[in-house]
């Protein structure tokens, strides 16, 4: 269950992320620590070894955003109408 709300809590996250990738005051280490969680992402480890691949999809790419989100302050600095979708 909690691997669930895990994911639903991505959703969220991936708005608030690009809602402070917007904002001009967003802190100078956020567009490269993004770029970087992006590569992690994407990276040819996960078609050479497909089960940490998946497990990496599931549980560690998703902490690891919510930790970026966490650490910007995207979530107050967001309005409120952002936060609820």
């Amino acid at each position: 269950m909690r691997l669930f709300r895990l994911w639903r809590l991505l959703g969220r996250d991936l708005r608030l992320l690009l809602f402070a990738l917007r904002r001009s005051d967003r802190p100078w280490w956020l567009l490269p620590a993004t770029l970087l969680l992006l590569i992690f992402a994407l990276e040819p480890a996960n078609f050479a070894l497909p089960v940490l691949g998946i497990l990496d999809d599931l549980v560690v790419l998703p902490l690891l955003l919510r930790a970026l989100v966490k650490l910007s302050g995207a979530e107050r600095l967001a309005p409120p109408d952002k936060m609820d979708r």
